[in-house]
């Protein structure tokens, strides 16, 4: 029988679906979120790497406080009066929009008519406003003055309870030692624990064989080289 991995972290439960797990990589940056009707100026950036878990953390915010959730690119596109009528919102991978006039354009009115009528403002992006590259200088100015929390790559504790749910969502039963043996050696990001998931149970359908250690080391060896 496998032993069962047990780790003393808080849950959090997200688009009433999930469960967004909280350890020393995010535990900061959630408290934050949870402040936001405390954030100075009305907005806040929560910034972190690919695969973090910002997006995660940006829905359960939305869910909590009913904000909308827009991507950056998509702001040209977005009727921004409206947009700015919701309350909250949340403008996603705003590092994405650089140089991109429209764009720019867009969340510079958006932050300033959400923010005008008593909203709150999450941006979200890879490193702090100030490298952001936006182009246009007003808003440029607005992005370094917003406060900033950081969510960073997943820790050890952390990757392994997400796998551990990954694979129970797939009804697969995984050791302690394979999930620890994991967690230490892949790629820190929740994107990359999704695939692995998935490539670990392929192998072991294909193969008709439990998700052993050795199985485990084959996986992520082809993984690391590949990047499939």
């Amino acid at each position: 029988m496998p032993s069962q991995l047990i780790l003393d972290l808080p849950v959090r439960p997200a688009l009433g679906r999930e469960d967004f797990f909280v350890s020393a990589a995010n535990a900061v940056a959630v408290d934050a979120l949870d402040a936001w009707r405390d954030w100075p100026g009305g907005k806040l950036a929560l910034i972190g790497p690919a695969g973090a878990g910002k997006t995660h953390l940006a829905s359960v915010w939305a869910s909590e406080t009913g904000a909308r959730i827009v991507q950056a690119l998509d702001l040209p596109d977005t009727e921004i009066e409206p947009l700015a009528g919701a309350g909250h919102v949340a403008v996603e991978d705003v590092h994405r929009i650089s140089g991109n006039a429209e764009a720019e354009a867009a969340l510079f009115h958006l932050h300033n008519m959400l923010l005008a009528e008593g909203g709150r403002l999450l941006l979200t992006g890879r490193e702090a406003p100030s490298r952001w590259g936006l182009a246009l200088p007003d808003l440029a100015s607005r992005m370094e003055g917003t406060p900033v929390t950081k969510i960073d790559a997943p820790d050890d504790a952390l990757l392994g309870v997400v796998m551990v749910k990954l694979f129970a969502d797939r009804q697969i039963a995984v050791d302690a030692s394979v999930i620890s043996y994991l967690a230490g050696r892949m790629e820190r990001s929740f994107d990359f624990a999704h695939r692995l998931v998935e490539a670990l149970d392929r192998a072991s359908l294909s193969e008709k064989r439990a998700v052993t250690r050795p199985l485990a080391a084959r996986v992520l060896d082809k993984l690391a080289e590949t990047g499939a």
